[in-house]
């Protein structure tokens, strides 16, 4: 039986809108205040900073795991549910974090919060990928991420960095998208793999949501590369202050004002690519933005000129949301169940905890300089092997599409 118009992607609406991009920014929150988070756990719990930055590690890797662990069940029809159970999870253990219990109560809470937003990250991720033009979707979400996370950094420090203002926020955030959880798009049961009927040799879907093997293989490895690309990439960031004063010689003041430039500099890529859609694919802007983000990545590590280092942070800072997004649309793109979408920023955070680890390393063994050289070779490394994926997902979509036309000229011609 062939399957009828509203077994393919589905338009964006509002409650769509709300359900996954709104799922998503929480998930990735606790990673956005992390500054806040680690100067909360200092003053109200006295921890020192590595002790505060040890609990906030093991509650992103608490996400991380959580997301990927929860992907099966979050590409069909129990999407809703691990959505809420992880919201659920979420408010509890964050409210428990915000009243400040005593030090081993909270600790456990926040790593317990974060296993709650990894089922949200999951859920949300999984989501994007039912939705019509991954690319758009995918620039859609990082802008309204990019949003949100800017007006909570600038209001938490007006109401005070505590304990009760930083995990109350995403507390709160979670209760409200508990009720909105259940406006999530369901999976598509359409095949991702058309096959040309023996008889007609016209295409066909095979009633089988999996994807083929070549698919397959292709999403893992895109997840595994994303994983290493997240390394180089929040390495950057974790040793953005710290470049920046030792070679460039930057005061606190400009340092401020370079790391708020460079991340509305990500603001610019999203907008750009949410208006260009599909309109500009995705190999070629991958090839482009990891090719430039290596030579900008590497000219940050070198450069002792502050204003140097400040256009090139920028401008690293602009490719590198660009590819965050586009990694997220191939994804959703090869599977619209969102087998790859869904755990892909699980994926992310996992390179992510990892990064100022890696980069301390780096830098301390091989001087900024060699860092530098090291996370460019990343990201060109990485290039070839992106643009074959990248080209996979266009033709999976593109052979979608087709059914779709197909299904609906054959429902026309038998009305």
């Amino acid at each position: 039986m062939a399957p009828t118009g509203n077994d393919t992607r589905l338009p964006l609406n509002t409650r769509r809108a709300i359900s996954t991009f709104g799922l998503s920014v929480l998930g990735l929150l606790a990673g956005n205040l992390l500054p806040f988070m680690v100067l909360a756990l200092e003053q109200s719990l006295g921890m020192g900073a590595t002790e505060a930055g040890a609990v906030m590690t093991g509650s992103l890797l608490a996400s991380a795991v959580s997301c990927v662990a929860t992907t099966r069940l979050a590409e069909g029809a129990r999407r809703t549910l691990v959505a809420r159970i992880g919201l659920a999870l979420a408010a509890v253990a964050f409210t428990v974090a915000a009243l400040n219990p005593g030090a081993s109560v909270t600790v456990i809470a926040i790593v317990a919060g974060g296993l709650g937003t990894g089922g949200a990250l999951s859920a949300s991720g999984a989501a994007l990928a039912a939705l019509r033009n991954p690319n758009r979707m995918s620039a859609a979400n990082g802008l309204v991420n990019r949003v949100v996370v800017t007006i909570i950094l600038a209001v938490v420090p007006l109401i005070g960095i505590t304990t009760g203002s930083v995990f109350g926020v995403i507390a709160g955030a979670a209760f409200l998208l508990f009720f909105a959880a259940t406006w999530l798009p369901r999976a598509p049961i359409v095949a991702v793999d058309p096959l040309p009927s023996a008889a007609s040799g016209q295409h066909v879907t095979t009633g089988n949501p999996r994807p083929s093997r070549s698919i397959t293989i292709a999403g893992v490895a895109l997840l595994a590369m994303y994983a290493v690309w997240a390394v180089s990439e929040d390495s950057v960031w974790a040793l953005a202050g710290i470049m920046g004063a030792d070679q460039s010689g930057l005061t606190d003041a400009g340092l401020g004002l370079v790391l708020s430039a460079s991340s509305a500099g990500g603001l610019v890529a999203a907008v750009v690519l949410m208006f260009l859609g599909e309109r500009i694919g995705r190999a070629v802007p991958l090839a482009v933005l990891l090719v430039a983000g290596g030579a900008l990545k590497l000219v940050a590590a070198v450069t002792t000129d502050p204003t140097v280092y400040t256009i090139a942070l920028i401008a690293w800072n602009t490719a590198y949301l660009a590819v965050f997004l586009l990694f997220i649309a191939t994804a959703a793109a090869l599977d619209a169940n969102g087998r790859f979408s869904g755990p892909a920023i699980g994926v992310y955070l996992f390179g992510s905890a990892f990064s100022p680890l890696v980069g301390g390393w780096l830098a301390e063994t091989f001087g900024y300089p060699g860092f530098g050289w090291a996370i460019a070779l990343v990201s060109w490394m990485l290039v070839v092997p992106v643009v074959v994926v990248a080209r996979l997902s266009t033709r999976v979509e593109q052979r979608m599409d087709t059914s779709e036309k197909s299904t609906v000229a054959t429902k026309e011609m038998t009305r």
